[in-house]
């Protein structure tokens, strides 16, 4: 998400590192990229325009003037003024009423909501320790709940049972009274979507709401269809009360203008992100972090959360122990190394989110993904415990045996034993406590991690 903004603005920021001071010139020269960057992002242009307004006032306000360095001046007032545009916190979610506390889903057809209001539950279920329940009212498509119904028994949730041949609010006020009988804290209802705004769905939808006054009210969006989306979030914003948006296939968004326009247009805030296919694909929104993320800075805060909740502490912390006693680092320890990055999204969901990492070209990033883990893992498997343990026993009729094995080609245990050597001296660098090489040597080992 991001890529091309980020690209654009980091290269804009870069023209000023010759400057002495920021000037009426340098800035307007400056704002004219930006604004650029911004309208290909596909950034609504009411947006852009009151951006640009801002970062001029503030760039050429009292707080800059005596910077030292224009660029690092320049980069602090568009990074606050992107905060400011996005919301400036995150908004969790308000579930204090009397159980259950209900949460009405909207949105298009194939924004993703079903599979949002999963998600949603899982996130509330883990995150949150509370007992969920879902209820589809799509009384159109049967699909729909069926979908539902397996979605939510593969990650735990209680499924109230619907039917097409009921109405809407019957089958929400029947699960109440069921969710009040299960002691369930939170209930998320999943209404009917269609391929457009009509009159139909709106009337119908807003008589749901009327009937079970939910606390939340979400609004789902495909952020692929950039400044569409925030047009269409503010239609259903004048129909219902909205209280947060949930933005979904923002992996697959190089652009960013929905999450860079939505509030500003809509008044409400985005709640949560999806970021991928799997079932814990769902992030909160904080603006802070995805404003740092935009200008090339990482989101150090999130990955640090990332690998707290999903990283395996045990293994980790036997591999620290074993590289601190002088141990070798093996292909056993790449492989947890490799598991894990998959657990987190693969190594591209992480690049974006490591301060510094912003220069990596875009066909290395795009070549990193979740099936190049899969078949650098398929390679190790291929191999002896033997050869596992002492990867230099690994050379000619073995290589050409292990690519067999797991279908690859010989350049792809080439490329494996190259990237086990780079981790290798890395945890060298890690085990005689150098920090700095050590970060430099994640960076490298980045950039080495493809297949491709």
């Amino acid at each position: 998400m991001f890529d091309n903004l980020t690209d654009r603005l980091s290269g804009t920021l870069k023209k000023l590192k010759g400057h002495g001071r920021l000037t009426e010139t340098n800035i307007k020269d400056s704002m004219r990229e930006v604004r650029m960057a911004l309208l290909d992002a596909d950034v609504a242009l009411p947006v852009v325009t009151d951006f640009i307004e801002q970062v001029t006032q503030r760039a050429l306000g009292q707080e800059v003037q005596t910077s030292l360095s224009p660029g690092q001046a320049l980069i602090k007032v568009v990074q606050a003024e992107l905060v400011r545009m996005m919301g400036s916190a995150n908004e969790e979610l308000n579930l204090r009423t009397q159980p259950p506390a209900i949460i009405l889903m909207a949105g298009l057809q194939g924004a993703g909501k079903t599979t949002t209001v999963a998600k949603l539950g899982r996130h509330l279920k883990e995150k949150k320790k509370k007992k969920v329940g879902v209820v589809s009212v799509d009384i159109y498509r049967p699909a729909a709940i069926k979908q539902l119904q397996t979605l939510a028994e593969d990650v735990g949730l209680k499924f109230f049972e619907s039917d097409n041949s009921e109405n809407p609010i019957d089958i929400v006020k029947r699960t109440i009274d069921a969710a009040k009988r299960q002691f369930i804290d939170v209930l998320i209802v999943d209404t009917a979507g269609r391929l457009h705004i009509d009159d139909e769905m709106m009337a119908e939808i807003k008589a749901l709401h009327a009937a079970i006054n939910p606390i939340e009210t979400l609004f789902v969006v495909d952020s692929m269809t950039g400044q569409d989306a925030a047009n269409t979030a503010k239609a259903f914003h004048d129909a219902l009360p909205l209280t947060g948006v949930i933005l979904t296939k923002t992996d697959g968004d190089a652009r960013g203008g929905a999450a860079l326009s939505i509030r500003q247009i809509t008044g409400k805030p985005i709640k949560f992100m999806g970021v991928g296919e799997k079932s814990d694909a769902l992030e909160p929104f904080y603006p802070d972090r995805l404003a740092s993320r935009i200008l090339g800075m990482g989101d150090v805060l999130s990955l640090i959360e990332d690998i707290e909740q999903k990283v395996d502490q045990k293994k980790a912390e036997q591999l620290a122990k074993k590289i601190q006693k002088g141990k070798s680092f093996d292909l056993n320890d790449l492989k947890d190394q490799l598991t894990q990055m998959q657990n987190m999204g693969g190594v591209g969901a992480m690049i974006d989110k490591l301060p510094g990492m912003g220069g990596i070209p875009k066909d290395i990033k795009e070549k990193v993904n979740d099936k190049d883990l899969a078949r650098q893992i398929a390679v190790i498997n291929s191999m002896t415990l033997q050869e596992r343990r002492f990867p230099d026993l690994i050379k000619g009729s073995r290589k050409q045996r292990i690519a067999t094995g797991c279908g690859q080609d010989l350049q792809d245990v080439n490329r494996i034993l190259k990237q086990h050597k780079m981790m290798e001296k890395m945890m060298k660098k890690f085990s005689k406590g150098n920090l700095a090489n050590m970060m430099r040597g994640l960076q490298s080992n980045m950039r080495g991690m493809r297949m491709g």
